[in-house]
């Protein structure tokens, strides 16, 4: 169960690291420090963005999720 649960969250961590890769697709560092003017601060999300964050949302739940069941039950 231990070896299952690792491996369980290794699959999650992957799958959020590609996901946090595809939404930054334009946000440099430039933009931090005011190099973006032409956009507002709030941005609607809207389509395929949104769906992304949601993964990204629910990933990151199930990760921290598995991590406190894995430390809980077998820590």
């Amino acid at each position: 169960m231990f070896i299952a649960l690792q491996i369980v969250q290794i699959i999650i961590s992957i799958a959020l690291t590609i996901l946090i890769m595809l939404q930054a697709k334009g946000g440099g560092l430039g933009s931090v420090f005011g190099g973006d003017a032409g956009t507002s601060i709030t941005k609607t999300r809207r389509g395929l963005e949104k769906t992304l964050f949601q993964l990204t949302v629910g990933l990151s739940i199930a990760f921290i999720a598995v991590a406190i069941i894995t430390v809980a039950f077998f820590g």
